[in-house]
This record gives structure tokens, C-alpha cells and sequence, in this order.
């Protein structure tokens, strides 16, 4: 049962406080956690262990777009529950604001507070279905806000229950308006590599998700299977999605929800093949480091190579950097970070770049190399290689329009030198 939720800013001001229980929480709580990240994390709370225990409280916390979700309880219960509660909050403050960030949270405040009211009851989750929501709690416009102000009352709650509360699936609306009869699915990947400094793969796995936006009239039956579903790891799913089906020949059978939701997401593990390669060569002496990188095509995925950029931070001890590339821009950033951006690379000649940096005096050699980190994006291929066999659509009036696309893009891929 978790006791409290707290949202907090960056700078650990509390936005948003919401007691669940008769016991109420001091927010001294939220001052130990920052203590907490300042000491364990250098004041950044996306390094935080989700999971942490304080001398009064367990705390349970997820770090989304600059706010920090963290609930509080003193009783035994099963951590998953409640990051996945926290998890669920955020998705649906997203949904509902259009984006997550601390001015927005204040602008928005009365519908959060409404939101998490709904969300939970005496400390257990209740209802966390959007459709279910926006029916008892309308998003934010700008009808609603100037009624707000001029009469100081709150025209976002319904005035009764919602039909799907009571509903078998209560995650679709009884009542599908302006449906266009179309399904569009999309494959969406982030590939995590680790790349040693000879240029051998130590790690890469890649992390996807099943997006589906729905558009179907009445309450329609999709069966979904894939062409290699062996591949797939530590796959979670959409409440809608039906588990013995999938247990037994692994098919996803759902009722969906209306409208862009996740249906899966999954991990894939012990890939082989990276897409580019990025060749960093650094030799120091004499107060100098000359700096070479190379970048090239390794694996052609057979669709163009998009939005690439390499970054890294330059070691503490240089004085200065003079780095030029033969294709594309180089930046140094404020904060001593190179970012080099390339976007496509040319059929012509493989993007280089080079230059010096000047070490600090009496230094001679550099003995703290730099990561790279790279970036890229893949339209209309899935690097892991899974892919959608059959898609079947049941109680609809017509034969639906169906769309299929995968991307795939860079996570934390990184390059030592």
C-alpha cells in the first residue's frame, strides 16, 4: 500500500503532494531522498536506484522529463507494483498534458491532483486506464481553463460513471466515435552496444517496443504473430493482451484499447551486427593529443542511416581543442562536450575527424581517454529482425486498412577509446 506521492522538480521542490492513506507523510522525506541524490547519484535523480530504503520509509521513485515521480510506504509490499504504478502516472499525465515538465505540471495542476485521485483509493491502484479517465476527468483545454478562471470552479469532472468502468474491457470504450477502420502497427527499437577499444563487440542488445494506434468500430478481435518470436526476451504487455495464447504458441490475441497505446514491449539479446562503426584513435606526448576518428557503414541495413552524431566529453585536464571534420559540423559545448554531427554519411568518402587538443602545462601524456557516444536513427527496419507475420482483424463491419513500419535508433551505444 503506498502511504504518499510526491512530484518533484529538478531542483527538489515539491510540485505536487498526494496523501493515500489516513497516515499522513511529512515531506521531510523528500529532503532526506535529495540529500540522498546529491550524495549517491551527484544530484542527478535518472541515476538513482529505483527501489531506495530511508531510516523511516521505502521509497519507490522513476525520473521522467525533469520530474521525479516518488511514492512512500512503511509497509512490506511488492516493489514491481509500485514502480509500475509510478510508471503508469507518468504515461498518463503525458497523455493527458501532451508533455511532462515542471511548468507544465504547474499549469496543470488541479486535473494532476484530480488524475492521481482517481488513479488510486486508500493506497491501492483503482483506475488507470486513459479511456476511462478522460471520460471521468476531460483533458485540459482552453475552454476549460478560462471557465477555471472566471468562475473558479473545476468544469473538468464528469458527471457520471464512465460505461467501460463496468465493461469486461474496461480499457476500450463502449462507444468508438469517428472510427476510420484502420490499424497501423510500428516496430520500435533502441540498439545498446559497447564497442572495446579494438573494435570488438562486448555487448549489444537491442530493446523494442510494439506500438499499435487503432481506429476500429465496435469491439474488434486482433491476433498478431510474429515470423521468429523465439528471438524475443523479458517481454511485458498491455493489459488487454490475452497470456495463455502467447504461453502456448506464443500469438497475441487482444481487444484494443481506441486509439496510440503499447501493446509489448521486449529485449533482444546477444546481437551480432552493428550498423556503423566509429574508429577512435588518440596518441598523446609532448603537452599534445592528436585526436583521429573515423565513422563508416558496417552492416547495411538496407535502408539509409539517419540523424548520426558523435559525441564525447573532453578530459578535464585540456586547456584547449582545435577539431575539424572533413564532413559535417563540430561543436564544443559549454560543458567540454565535442559533438560531432554527420546526419547521412555520403556514398563519396567516409566522414573524418581530427585535430589537437592542448594539454595542461607540465602534462605530458593523456592518461584519462574519453567514451564515445553515437547516435543514429533507421527508418523501415528493425535491427533485431523481428518481424510481423500476420495480422487478423475479427468483428468488424469491413475490412479494415492495416499499416505496418518498424524504425530503429540508438540507445546507449557507446565506443571506448
Amino acid at each position: 500500500m503506498l502511504q504518499c506521492i510526491f512530484l518533484l522538480s529538478d531542483s527538489g521542490e515539491v510540485m505536487v503532494e498526494k496523501q493515500m492513506a489516513a497516515h499522513r507523510v511529512d515531506r521531510a522525506i523528500c529532503a532526506w531522498f535529495w540529500d540522498y541524490v546529491a550524495a549517491h547519484a551527484a544530484g542527478d535523480p535518472s541515476k538513482v536506484l529505483q527501489v531506495v530504503v530511508s531510516p523511516t520509509h521505502y521509497l519507490f521513485q522513476i525520473y521522467r522529463d525533469g520530474v521525479t515521480f516518488l511514492a512512500c510506504t512503511q509497509v512490506e509490499m511488492a516493489p514491481l507494483m509500485a514502480v509500475e504504478f509510478l510508471s503508469r502516472v507518468a504515461d498518463v499525465l503525458t497523455d493527458y498534458l501532451g508533455d511532462l515538465n515542471e511548468d507544465i505540471i504547474k499549469d496543470n495542476f488541479v486535473i494532476v491532483y484530480q488524475i492521481l485521485d482517481e488513479m488510486m483509493d486508500n493506497g491501492f491502484p483503482l483506475t488507470t486506464e486513459p479511456n476511462i479517465l478522460k471520460e471521468m476527468i476531460a483533458p485540459p483545454n482552453i475552454v476549460n481553463k478560462m471557465l477555471n478562471v472566471v468562475t473558479g470552479k473545476s468544469s473538468t469532472l464528469g458527471s457520471k460513471l464512465p460505461d467501460a468502468a463496468a465493461s469486461f474491457v474496461p480499457w476500450r470504450s463502449t462507444i468508438v466515435k469517428d472510427a476510420s477502420n484502420e490499424v497501423y502497427v510500428n516496430i520500435v527499437e533502441e540498439l545498446d552496444a559497447c564497442v572495446n577499444r579494438e573494435g570488438g563487440l562486448v555487448k549489444c542488445e537491442a530493446y523494442g517496443e510494439v506500438q499499435v494506434n487503432c481506429s476500429l468500430p465496435g469491439v474488434p478481435e486482433l491476433t498478431m504473430s510474429f515470423a521468429n518470436p523465439t528471438i524475443i526476451n523479458d517481454v511485458t504487455f498491455h493489459p488487454c493482451v490475452r497470456f495463455r495464447p502467447w504461453e502456448s504458441s506464443q500469438v497475441l490475441s487482444f481487444v484494443p484499447p481506441d486509439g496510440q497505446f503499447k501493446l509489448m514491449s521486449y529485449r533482444v539479446k546477444k546481437l551480432k551486427k552493428t550498423p556503423i562503426y566509429v574508429k577512435p584513435q588518440l596518441t598523446s606526448d609532448s603537452g599534445n593529443c592528436r585526436v583521429s576518428v573515423m565513422v563508416g557503414i558496417r552492416n547495411d541495413p538496407g535502408k539509409p542511416i539517419d540523424s548520426i552524431t558523435v559525441q564525447f566529453q573532453l578530459p578535464p585536464l585540456i586547456v584547449s581543442a582545435d577539431l575539424t571534420a572533413n564532413y559535417g559540423t563540430v561543436d564544443i559545448l559549454a560543458d567540454k562536450t565535442c559533438l560531432w554531427t554527420i546526419g547521412q554519411i555520403p556514398k563519396d568518402k567516409a566522414p573524418a575527424l581530427s585535430g589537437n587538443l592542448r594539454l595542461e602545462e607540465g602534462l605530458t601524456q593523456l592518461h584519462t581517454l574519453p567514451t564515445f557516444q553515437v547516435k543514429f536513427k533507421i527508418m523501415g527496419v528493425a535491427l533485431s529482425g523481428l518481424q510481423i507475420d500476420k495480422l487478423d482483424v475479427k468483428n468488424t463491419p469491413n475490412a479494415p486498412y492495416k499499416g505496418f513500419r518498424a524504425q530503429t535508433q540508438a540507445g546507449k551505444y557507446e565506443v571506448r577509446s
